[in-house]
């Protein structure tokens, strides 16, 4: 038997898995993108009641299905470990931040500037990696990091103030992404073992939210109990569908990818939601998209020399 006959099932069988990888990352970053259609139906709720439901719904939903798996041991061996779980109550927190501050974005139609946010989040990801991982940078590399602070500066002038909502969710995005990356716990146990950590502090606020008259669940109607409750799910598995294909594709193939989740917010905010997108935006924006797509092609010049 030639080598070709033997290679064609290894390379349809590759084949198979970048497609997957591309599908399923592909489909977390559209889940993500549309996300505001989804919080804006809670718009009665209060951010903060939302992102109670999430935190407690999604580690009820996760622990099930690492439950269902017999993994839950995986969870256990973070909480033992001192550092990891005081990395991962780190975590925790600031993703909590970063959800409560992109509910409340969103639910007080600021939808473009939360795109925004995560339009910036790779290049401050690139920041942390020099300030505090002393990772050095090439001539492309600083020229996207300077395009991108001159599109920041630029908005900032423009509207009198510094893009407070962005300039968060990116930071509070990227520090989380840093001690993720430090922390040897995989995305669904990692997921886990952080909500679980902070579901009492969750939990508490919502037994005090009914106690006060103000809890929504049980309280709001079916559709709000039901988008309350799926809350966890909408967490959830984009997660995991990320975590699936990021395993099957190459790096840069997900980084490109990334930037579906904010252009369909940007498109929500714009065209559905009639947020304002003037002259000013727009040169700021442009030149965010400039810095991006210098840093991306660097980005595929880099991956395919490794090759």
């Amino acid at each position: 038997m030639s080598d070709s006959t033997l290679s064609r099932p290894a390379a349809a069988a590759a084949s198979r898995r970048a497609t997957e990888g591309v599908l399923a990352a592909g489909g977390a970053f559209v889940i993500w993108g549309l996300f505001p259609m989804y919080l804006k139906a809670l718009q009665t709720v209060p951010p903060l009641q939302v992102i109670a439901h999430r935190v407690v719904w999604c580690c009820l939903l996760v622990m099930g299905w690492l439950a269902g798996r017999r993994e839950l041991g995986r969870v256990s061996a973070a909480l033992a470990d001192r550092r990891a779980r005081w990395t991962l109550l780190a975590t925790g927190t600031l993703i909590s931040v970063n959800w409560l501050v992109y509910v409340w974005g969103v639910t007080n139609d600021r939808v473009v500037e939360t795109s925004l946010g995560y339009f910036i989040n790779p290049l401050v990801n690139v920041l942390f990696g020099v300030v505090l991982l002393s990772e050095r940078l090439n001539r492309m590399q600083w020229t996207a990091v300077g395009l991108a602070a001159a599109g920041v500066l630029y908005l900032t002038w423009s509207a009198g103030h510094p893009p407070w909502l962005a300039l968060t969710l990116a930071v509070s995005f990227g520090l989380y992404g840093l001690l993720r990356k430090v922390v040897s716990v995989d995305a669904l146990a990692g997921l886990a073992t952080e909500t679980l950590l902070i579901m009492p502090f969750a939990a508490a606020f919502l037994i005090w939210s009914e106690a006060a008259g103000t809890g929504a669940l049980g309280h709001s109607g079916f559709a709000i109990d039901a988008l309350l409750v799926g809350s966890g799910a909408v967490t959830a598995v984009p997660l995991v569908l990320f975590a699936f294909g990021a395993r099957r594709i190459p790096y840069s193939t997900v980084g490109l990818l990334q930037y579906i989740a904010p252009s369909l917010q940007l498109a929500l905010g714009v065209l559905v939601y009639g947020e304002p997108f003037g002259r000013e935006r727009a040169i700021g924006f442009s030149l965010i998209w400039l810095a991006l797509v210098i840093y991306a092609v660097d980005g595929l010049w880099r991956a395919r020399r490794q090759i």
